[in-house]
Order: structure tokens, then sequence, then C-alpha cells
């Protein structure tokens, strides 16, 4: 509980005093957060961004001006562009729902399209993400559009039909070599349903979690019945995660499958076909009843961008958007495939685990990390976890200690720069996801990562210079404060014997305790009188220590 508070009160004490910038870089802690370059694709215009840790930009890969985010975008290790665009216009489009893309271009380092792929038509089309294997093919999420015809003979209840039409997800695997589909999977061929005994996909939902109720709807009949936002291979289980919001679930497929054998109920390494090997979050959708984890995710994805030997590699990461009523977490949760049974294990019906590894919220305000839609978190190489809030464009990076330690505001309004000092509100700036690459990532080798300026108009350009770290005067005097957190005394302890001068600060750097002057090189010193909250020690006119008192 302690270490919390002392968390909640530095993220305080940095906003106080970075209180002047209210876009762009917020805060930072360039000794505790992970060096490398941020990658955003923020909506409502048509430029990716790449940014270093001040929130300078790097690089930036526009398209035209009539295109919009389509809404996943991702580097190659070579240093190439991958995007998913999509026209502004949307309005004669015979599909569309929010995340609704279009098409997907690879580009060189300088803006230069290397490959395009564009599915959107009147039967399919794609959206939201797409996930890049390691052999560089490309799974990507579509639409694919059913009639009300069709729907109902596959035991779609007709209440639930009020456009007439449903578009189940699909996942496709292409080649960029040579635009071959390698494989596909289909909702529509893993359906069950309890509605209509005369129709299509009748049976008992809670004997096949393996496969889809038809008839789960959350969203009144609306067409984009599951809106799939997130998809991600595992290459050491090759398998496909896919994340489905409108089920608060995630599920698992096996991807060694062929497209024939994805399209039936058995074959591949897991003897499954294309039937679900896993789903998690909401076990209420195949008939059990226990407790729901998951509430409208995004972002849900393995964590392989680290070592191996990292507690958390191979564990699923997800942003659980509805998790509170006005408050958003992220949750690590634990990989429990069985190697050696090429399964995953259930308990009373309920696949595992029970809950999750761990959850993640924003140490100071809970509300700050909320956001209904949208949004991603990226467990760091060096421990950290980066966090993006969709809705209001906000990023922050956290500690395993709960300590933020960089923050950033998305400085546009609808699309357009923001002046630094403006003041945004949830929608002005919305972002699909934030990656952050390391400084050491292969694809930045011989590349120019100088700054060329901000997003943000009226930049506070010595901003980031400004709050990095100055030697302290512990650093010399090697100066002790003891206990810390306090209560009512503190005890000073430094190794020279010569006298120091100490004043207490508060957030602001306004003094709240004048100079007191110490002989030796131990002292007592009587903070009673202050009231409960974080404050500096100034010693001998420079800041030396920070001081949390706990009462």
């Amino acid at each position: 509980m302690k270490k919390r508070l002392l968390s909640a009160t530095l993220f305080l004490m940095a906003a106080a005093l970075a209180a002047q910038n209210t876009v762009g870089l917020l805060s930072y802690q360039p000794q505790q957060a992970f060096d490398g370059y941020n990658l955003i694709f923020p909506h409502n215009q048509s430029t990716v961004y790449l940014l270093d840790n001040c929130g300078e930009i790097v690089n930036s890969w526009t398209s035209a001006a009539d295109l919009r985010p389509g809404n996943k975008v991702a580097l190659l290790p070579d240093g190439r562009l991958v995007v998913a665009i999509r026209p502004d216009n949307i309005s004669n489009d015979p599909i569309w729902a929010g995340g609704g893309g279009a098409t997907i271009e690879i580009r060189d380092w300088d803006n230069n399209v290397e490959w395009s792929y564009t599915l959107n038509n009147a039967e399919r089309r794609l959206h939201h993400s797409f996930v890049v294997k390691p052999d560089g093919n490309l799974i990507l999420i579509a639409w694919e559009k059913k009639t009300r015809e069709e729907a109902i003979q596959a035991g779609r209840d007709s209440m639930l039909l009020p456009q007439n039409e449903i578009w189940p997800d699909y996942l496709f695997e292409i080649n960029p070599a040579n635009d071959s589909i390698t494989w596909e999977w289909h909702t529509w061929d893993h359906l069950i349903q309890d509605f209509d005994a005369t129709k299509g996909n009748y049976g008992v939902i809670a004997d096949h979690p393996e496969l889809i109720d038809f008839n789960y709807d959350t969203s009144n009949g609306n067409p984009d019945w599951m809106h799939g936002n997130a998809v991600d291979y595992n290459p050491d289980l090759d398998q496909v995660l896919f994340g489905v919001p409108t089920f608060s679930e995630i599920w698992i497929i096996d991807r060694s499958t062929s497209s024939e054998e994805a399209a039936g109920h058995s074959g591949g390494a897991s003897g499954k076909g294309g039937d679900l090997m896993y789903r998690w979050g909401n076990p209420a959708v195949y008939g059990v009843a226990a407790p729901q984890t998951l509430f409208f995710q995004h972002n849900a994805h393995w964590i392989t961008d680290v070592d191996i030997f990292d507690p958390n590699y191979g564990k699923i990461a997800v942003f659980n958007n509805r998790y509170g009523a006005n408050y958003s977490v992220a949750n690590i949760i634990a990989n429990t495939f069985d190697m050696y049974k090429g399964n995953y294990p259930m308990s009373d019906g309920a696949f595992l685990p029970v809950t999750y590894d761990e959850t993640i919220k924003h140490p100071v305000d809970s509300t700050l990390m909320n956001s209904n839609g949208l949004s991603s978190i990226q467990y760091l190489p060096n421990g950290n976890y980066l966090i993006q809030v969709g809705r209001t464009g906000y990023a922050f990076e956290l500690t395993p200690d709960q300590e933020i330690v960089w923050e950033y505001k998305v400085p546009l309004k609808n699309g357009q720069p923001a002046p630094q000092g403006a003041t945004l509100v949830p929608n002005d700036n919305i972002t699909f996801e934030m990656t952050r690459y390391p400084a050491d990532f292969p694809g930045f080798a011989g590349k120019d990562l100088s700054g060329k300026g901000w997003i943000e108009t009226s930049p506070d350009s010595t901003f980031c210079s400004n709050i990095l770290p100055t030697a302290e005067v512990a650093d010399h005097a090697r100066l002790k404060v003891y206990p810390n957190p306090a209560a009512d005394q503190v005890t000073l302890e430094w190794d020279n014997a010569g006298p120091i001068a100490v004043e207490v600060l508060d957030l602001t750097g306004r003094p709240v305790m004048g100079a007191r002057r110490f002989e030796s090189g131990k002292a007592g010193l009587d903070v009673s009188g202050l009231p409960r909250g974080m404050y500096f020690l100034r010693v001998n006119g420079v800041r030396a220590r920070k001081l949390l008192l706990l009462r």
C-alpha cells in the first residue's frame, strides 16, 4: 500500500512540475523509461508518426489527404511500414462499421508504396487489424456479408436481423510476394444454435465450446455481429489469436490446418480443424456459469517480443476496455496450453485460467485510463508497461512498482495539430494503438532518426531537456533519508562532516519549511507540522531527495 501511495504521489509531483504541457510529452524519467521510438496512426488524418521519447517526430508516412486509418500500423524488421488505410468518404460503402478498413500497404522508409492490397466491395471488407508472420505473410481480418435468407437457414433468430443481413468475421493469410491467399478461416463454418431445430447448426451449446453461438448478440442485431479487432500469430505454437469484443472473448485457432481443414472440425496439429481450440473471457457465451473476465477488450496478443526467459514470455496481454463503470484496465493472462497433450485445459466446463495473472490500472486516477473502445497495452523488454488510452490519445509507461515514467498526449484535435497549452477532450485525438520499438530495432539501422519537429503547434522545444534528471547533492554527499515514507520524524545522514542547509519544498517547488542548518554528518528533522503528501528536500540550494509523509 505504501509503495502505491509513493508512486501515486510521485506522479502528482511530476504532473505539477510539468504542468505547462497539456499535449505532446507530459512527463519523462529517462533512467526508468524504456528507450525507443513510438509508432502511432491517429484517427481523422492521414499521417503515421514515429516519435522519440521526447515526443519529437523522427519519421512520418503521409497518405493522400482523403485517406484515413484502417486501423493497424506496424514496422517490419527491415524498417518498412505496414499500414491499413481506408477512404475518408464511406457514405456509399455497402459494408461499413467502426474500425472499417479497405487497403493494406507496405511502404519503405521514404514512404514509397511497395505493395498494396484492397478488399472493400459489396460482399467483403477488411477491418481493424492484421499481423505479420515471420515468413512475411500477413493474416488479415475481414467481414463477409450474409443475407437474411442465409442467416435464417443457418439458425439465426430473425428478430436479430433488423437490417436483413449479418457480417460474420473471417481471417485469411496473404503472401505479398504474389498476392496468393495461403489460408482462410471463416466463423461461418463453426456455428451452433439452439433456436430452431429445423435449421442448420442445431445443437446443445454447452456441449460444444469449440463452436460459436450464432444467436449470441450484444449489439441489437447490428450486422457487425463480432467486431473482431485484434489478430496475432504465435510461431512457437503455430496458432492464431483472435479478439472478438462483442463476445468479450479471445479465441485461439489452429493455424497448422489447411484452408480445407480450417473449414471443418478435424485436422491440423490439434485435430480440431478450424473449431476453436480455446476461448476466454466470457464463459456464459458457451453455456458455463463462471465469472466474466473480459469486457469489450482490444489489442489482445501474445507477449513474444521479449527474452524467452522473461516471466511474461508467452502470456497474453489485453486492454480490458469496459472493466469498470468509468475506467479500463489492462490484463496479463497465463498461457495454459499443454504442450504434451496439445490442448488447452478446462475446469468445470470453462477454459483456464480462472482469472488474470495481473491487472494494470492507472496508479493515480483510474479514470485517466478510460476508453470504451480502441486502446493498447505493450509489455516492454525492461518489464514496464506501455498503455495507450485510445479515446483520449493519452499514453503512459508504468513500472512494475507502479511508477509512471513517461506520458504523452496525442496533440491533435479532429485530425489537426493542436497548440501546446490546448485542452483536449475525449474523441478529439482518437488513436487506435501505440507501439514502442526499441532503440536497437534492426529496422532503424542506417536510418535518420534525428528530430524533425513536433506534431503540436507552438511546441515547447526545451521541455524535454528541462525535465531530464540533474545530478543530485545525494550523489556526492551520499545523503540518506530514513524512514521514507515517514510519519513525523526523519533522519538525515551524509558522508562528509561539513554542515548542510536543508529546506522542504512542496510539489510546485514552494518552500514549506525554511532552511535548517545541521553541523554534523547525522541529524533529525521534525516534519510533524507538514500535511501528508510528497515533498522535496533541498540541500545547500540543490534538490536532493524526495520525501513522502504517510500518517
